[in-house]
């Protein structure tokens, strides 16, 4: 990996991409130190400590820390990633949609741009969300501090800026897609979990590991070391399903054609273990949030004997969060896998020049074996993606020693895949790039 950074520096046009799209990870990291006016942030700060809970520190997570911190990017890519969620399925939903979804580039850009105004409305909600849960450090900017007109103002004010704040990421994130290098949506995730995890190892290191060892306690320095010792061998697991695939072969026949002959040789279709990659884990996290995030804005002491039974039972952290999240994240990785391969299509495409699945009659009896095999190696998929979101909530969850060091709430196995997938997906660009690169005067 590190020789691939080496070479795509070398080359001008793709250390261009590599430039622009630090400089946008850049100004996003800058957005979320900027602080929302209109708070008393004495205030705030306290309250955020006695109000922690599991569902704002994994919101804080995927933030970078800014909700935490009340900063103009505290909402992040949630808006649009929910919105991202929504639109997919909605597609399955509605034929206008999926026409549209088949419609080329064109049809794509305009559900793009159905997306954006969907994730204005949500940034809209959550803003107006957020500023509830955080009336009590609301101070007025306007008229007076006493002034409950002037506090209203001072939270429609919040609310629009939060809501600029989120569309202002989503432009980011698009801008890294088109003119730098990777998924902008991934890379702006990606840096919110690293710097999370690095604040928090750092804490750990300098304030909680110290005051242990003063108290002539060492738990601190063995449970950090076992949790470097998990992330290198999650990491290694990672790494190994990420690239594994299952290959079907396929024959083509030889045919004539006036004086040449074409076809004749064998190949393979790729199928990929975790075609999703990441994104199933993302949208299963970004969907079970939802409902509680509404929740804990619309009644933050938890009056309603609904809100406190969805919290004991369904909220994140709650005895049924990790069978649901594990449940969705299945539905996400078929739901992504449907997607991206059509065994239909793909048999209809191999009958079409002329080649076969060697003991399978080409057409249906194609397609079936197909899908057999797509269903089979997703489901496998699903599994591990499953097991890698369910270890930080039945280890690094329930164990004293990790929580003591806050490595249970910041850091996820998750994140982890979330780092490792998007950084081995950054590599496989970067290689495609300089393979380009290197056989444009052949193609020429």
């Amino acid at each position: 990996m590190w020789q691939t950074i080496k070479n795509a520096f070398i080359a001008p046009d793709i250390r261009k991409k590599i430039l622009i799209t630090l400089f946008l990870l850049l100004l996003y990291r800058v957005g979320c130190f900027v602080p929302v006016p209109g708070l008393n942030f004495e205030t705030f700060s306290a309250n955020q400590s006695s109000t922690a809970n599991d569902l704002f520190s994994m919101m804080s997570t995927i933030t970078g820390g800014s909700l935490q911190y009340g900063t103009v990017f505290a909402l992040g890519i949630l808006p649009f990633i929910n919105a991202s969620i929504i639109m997919q399925l909605l597609t399955l939903v509605f034929p206008r949609l999926e026409r549209l979804s088949k419609e080329g580039e064109e049809g794509r850009e305009k559900i793009n741009q159905y997306t954006r105004i969907f994730s204005v409305v949500l940034g809209i909600v959550q803003g107006i969300g957020v500023v509830i849960s955080w009336r009590s450090s609301i101070t007025g900017v306007f008229v007076g501090k006493d002034s409950t007109v002037d506090q209203v103002f001072t939270m429609i004010f919040i609310v629009l800026i939060l809501t600029g704040g989120s569309c202002l990421v989503m432009w980011l994130s698009e801008r890294i897609t088109e003119y730098g290098i990777g998924n902008g949506s991934s890379l702006i995730i990606f840096v919110g979990i690293i710097s999370t995890l690095g604040d928090t190892i750092l804490s750990a290191m300098t304030n909680v590991i110290p005051s242990q060892i003063r108290n002539n306690d060492t738990t601190g320095i063995w449970f950090l070391l076992g949790f470097l010792v998990l992330i290198v061998l999650l990491f290694g697991l990672i790494v190994f399903i990420d690239s594994s695939e299952r290959r079907i072969p396929v024959v083509y026949a030889k045919r004539v054609r006036g004086n040449k002959m074409y076809g004749g040789q064998n190949t393979f279709i790729p199928i990929k273990v975790n075609s999703g990659g990441v994104m199933p884990i993302i949208f299963a996290s970004s969907l079970i949030m939802f409902p509680q995030m509404i929740m804990q804005f619309a009644d933050p002491n938890m009056e309603s004997g609904f809100v406190r039974w969805w919290y004991q039972w369904m909220g994140v952290g709650s005895y049924l969060y990790g069978p649901i999240m594990f449940l969705l994240i299945i539905f996400f990785a078929f739901f992504y896998a449907q997607i991206q391969f059509n065994p239909d299509d793909v048999a209809r495409m191999i009958q079409q020049n002329g080649g076969s699945v060697p003991g399978f009659r080409p057409g249906r009896n194609t397609s079936e074996h197909l899908r057999k095999i797509n269903n089979r190696i997703t489901l496998f998929g699903a599994i591990y993606l499953g097991f890698i979101a369910l270890i930080p909530i039945y280890i690094l969850g329930y164990i004293d020693g990790f929580k003591a060091l806050g490595l249970s709430n910041s850091f996820t196995a998750t994140g982890l895949l979330i780092v490792v997938s998007v950084a081995l997906e950054l590599d496989k660009q970067l290689q495609s790039q300089l393979m380009i690169k290197a056989n444009k005067g052949f193609l020429k």
